[in-house]
């Protein structure tokens, strides 16, 4: 209990680090006393002020909300289909999302387009979540006729599949500009929630969170195999439903706010699990929390970098990290 306790305190101060890292950490030739100024009072130079106040200080705020998010759906995902390559994205919500934001982009120019640009940067958001539900709806279905678990994951994937199709399809007759916004979106950004932005996405995510803890459990159950679990007294086709909608739902959402974002969702649960040395939930849910927060955190520190002039998208950024990961975790699935 002791080295958990301590483990935890140390991933907390892990975190804070990392969240002032970030705030701390951009193009912006601004030293950390400026930025640490800015924050909480004026530094006299307006444009620091809304660099670090409007800008830096929400992006490391959606930073900790979507590592966060995407690692809670990991886990869900993995226990519930027994699987450790299972991942936020294995239901084909993510493509549902970027299918959404596709068929916006072949709306510019036509008789609705007007009523687009009146949503403005909500548009994509929109589009995204819309796209996200739609792949949802799909899936919730299948999960309440069908018993195997490992069915409705191939069928998740499949439904993944035939949306990554028809963006690729809708791509082919795009004009440049608007094939350009698309693919921007795909590379995955932590700067476009602003403040007005943030309550939709923080509350679609804390109801997740909140609905998860409350699956712990559940969780636990499920990890011995769905027998099991059914022996105990669980509706396991009604548990199954309620796992997928609350994995869905924070996935779509941070999708749809900041673009698809890769592999964090797959490795954290593994991290979580090999630190605490326990599949317990109890604990595994709040360290998966920290976890995907410390870690996007970090990628977004890392992306911040000048490359050519140039920062790094987000989504190439955790796919550096989280590649080398993956296989570690193939080659040792044995021991996690």
């Amino acid at each position: 209990m002791k080295n958990k306790t301590v483990i935890f305190i140390l991933l907390i101060i892990l975190l804070l680090v990392a969240f002032i890292g970030d705030l701390f950490t951009g193009n912006a030739p601004i030293s950390p006393g400026e930025a640490w100024v800015a924050l909480f009072g004026t530094s006299g130079d307006t444009i620091i002020d809304e660099i670090i106040r409007n800008y830096r200080l929400p992006k490391a705020i959606t930073a900790v909300i979507a590592g966060s998010a995407l690692s809670l759906s990991g886990l869900l995902m993995q226990t519930l289909f027994r699987n450790p390559l299972a991942g936020p994205d294995v239901l084909g919500v993510s493509a549902g999302a970027g299918l959404g934001v596709a068929l916006l982009t072949m709306l510019s120019g036509t008789a609705v387009y007007p009523f687009i640009a009146a949503m403005g940067s909500m548009a994509q958001i929109v589009a995204a979540i819309a796209g996200a539900a739609a792949v949802l709806i799909l899936i919730l279905g299948v999960s309440a006729r069908i018993k195997d678990s490992i069915t409705i994951l191939v069928l998740g994937m499949i439904f993944g599949y035939v949306a990554s199709a028809l963006v690729t399809i809708l791509q082919s007759f795009s004009d440049p500009d608007s094939l350009k916004v698309f693919v921007t979106w795909t590379f995955g950004s932590l700067g476009g929630v602003t403040w007005n932005k943030m309550p939709l996405l923080l509350m679609l995510v804390s109801v997740g969170i909140m609905l998860a803890c409350f699956l712990q459990k559940t969780l636990n159950s499920l990890l011995l195999g769905e027998n099991y679990a059914m022996s105990t007294g669980l509706n396991i086709k009604r548990a199954r439903v309620f796992i997928i909608a609350i994995a869905a739902i924070i996935t779509g959402a941070v999708t749809a706010f900041t673009g698809p974002i890769a592999f964090v969702g797959v490795v954290i649960p593994h991290f979580a699990r090999a630190f605490f040395g326990t599949v317990n939930h109890k604990t595994i849910l709040p360290a998966t929390l920290l976890l995907g927060s410390i870690l996007l955190l970090t990628c977004d520190i890392v992306s911040q970098i000048p490359v050519a002039g140039r920062t790094l998208p987000i989504n190439a950024v955790t796919a550096v990290f989280g590649a080398p990961m993956i296989v570690w975790i193939v080659l040792k699935r044995k021991k996690l």
